[in-house]
């Protein structure tokens, strides 16, 4: 009797691990793994244009591994960064978007970019940059930098 119980506790554990393996496996549980377009983060493109803010635009696909994987670093620096940038995800198979992607040379995917429509000013952010959210913070407060000054010297040629 305590065989049978045992073999059925041990079969009952092995099929609980097996199927929470299964899940991890399939990405149901990470986040990561989910494609860019479930994250819904950021504004359009014409909203952002149309906006005194700078946007960081990300160029994006759905089936690009290093996008999935870039995403959680993206979701991140939107929160932090939400009162100083706009931000918008731009697939870059969309019929709608291959222009711009054409006029920004997208060669390979994800691809950032700060776009400042006050200045209209492009910013091409590297992969070797974005990849580690340290060097990307730093590079989006020396955007920021930049932008106070020549606000600064904005205003003292108006006055």
């Amino acid at each position: 009797m305590k065989k049978k119980l045992l073999i059925t506790l041990g079969t009952i554990f092995a099929i609980v691990f097996a199927t929470i393996g299964l899940t991890f496996a399939s990405g149901a549980l990470n986040p990561e793994n989910m494609t860019p377009s479930e994250y819904k983060i950021g504004i359009t493109y014409p909203e952002a244009m149309r906006s005194d803010k700078p946007a960081v635009v990300l160029f994006y696909t759905d089936w690009c591994g290093y996008c999935k994987k870039f995403m959680p670093k993206f979701k991140i620096i939107s929160k932090l960064y939400k009162d100083d940038y706009n931000f918008v995800m731009l697939n870059g198979e969309a019929q709608e978007n291959l222009a711009l992607a054409e006029d920004c040379a997208i060669t390979s995917l994800p691809t950032l970019y700060i776009f400042d429509p006050k200045y209209d000013n492009r910013v091409h952010i590297t992969n070797g940059i974005y990849t580690d959210l340290k060097k990307l913070r730093t590079e989006l407060n020396r955007y920021l930098d930049i932008r106070k000054k020549l606000d600064a010297s904005e205003s003292c040629v108006t006055e």
